[in-house]
């Protein structure tokens, strides 16, 4: 992918230009300006830029949400929103599509500058996360091989957290002698932890053994793990700030 290439997806046509001038003096090369839905989703398709500028209210509608929604589902291409909206249901809504950030209307050229690069930039370290991630997968065979290789002799129990166990043979959790009520996903999470015990797991190493199948993200982690702390006697897992999690060996 070509760096620094925009594709403007604007309908009112001194706006679009506005836009155009101030991101060529920021060295941007402008693939194309596009005034619908439709023709953005070719252009798009034709010149695979690096990322694109999509006013909300397209068409004097909300086409431009129905747009980042389609990008997010069908290109690995950043997004952010040019809008002039306060209204909070429409924000809430292009929320939902995850764009890596706003540029309010009337627009400032550094802001609108800055803005580019700090979404280039996480989406590039997101990207960099997801190879890591991928490199570094871990399945249910290198669980089961971790619990096993913990367990004490000659019985299938696995301790942690001073006083909690994993029977590995029944996949069962334990506080003292007390069975834990667990989820199949909470149970799953936590045996992961436990499995690299010491090591932090990963969201996105999370996210691809607990749940194996697409549309779980970090959030969805969060929530698992706020959870299962809730069913948790005592306060075993640990943040690795914008990372992951970890219980201590």
């Amino acid at each position: 992918m070509e760096k620094n290439t925009i594709i403007i997806v604007e309908d009112d046509e001194i706006t679009a230009l506005n836009l155009k001038l101030s991101l060529q003096k920021h060295g941007y090369k402008i693939l194309a300006i596009c005034d619908t839905a439709s023709d953005a989703m070719q252009s798009i398709e034709k010149y695979k830029p690096q990322i694109v500028i999509i006013d909300i209210s397209l068409q004097e509608g909300n086409d431009g949400i129905t747009l980042g929604r389609k990008i997010g589902k069908n290109y690995p291409i950043p997004f952010i929103y040019l809008t002039s909206y306060s209204d909070d249901d429409i924000i809430t809504e292009a929320i939902t599509t995850e764009p890596y950030g706003y540029i309010v209307k009337p627009f400032d050229p550094s802001s609108l500058h800055a803005t580019i690069q700090m979404a280039i930039f996480k989406f590039d370290m997101e990207c960099k996360r997801r190879e890591d991630a991928n490199a570094s997968k871990i399945d249910e065979e290198i669980v089961e091989k971790l619990l096993f290789s913990k367990r004490e002799t000659d019985r299938p129990i696995v301790s942690f957290g001073a006083v909690y166990y994993i029977d590995i043979a029944k996949n069962e959790i334990y506080y003292n002698t007390q069975k834990l009520k667990l989820t199949k996903k909470e149970n799953s999470i936590l045996r992961l932890l436990v499995a690299k015990l010491g090591s932090v797991i990963t969201f996105e190493q999370a996210i691809n053994y607990v749940w194996k199948e697409d549309g779980a993200t970090e959030n969805s982690i969060r929530t698992l793990v706020w959870r299962l702390r809730s069913k948790l006697p005592t306060d075993i897992i640990k943040n690795a700030s914008g990372i992951g999690y970890y219980i201590e060996s």
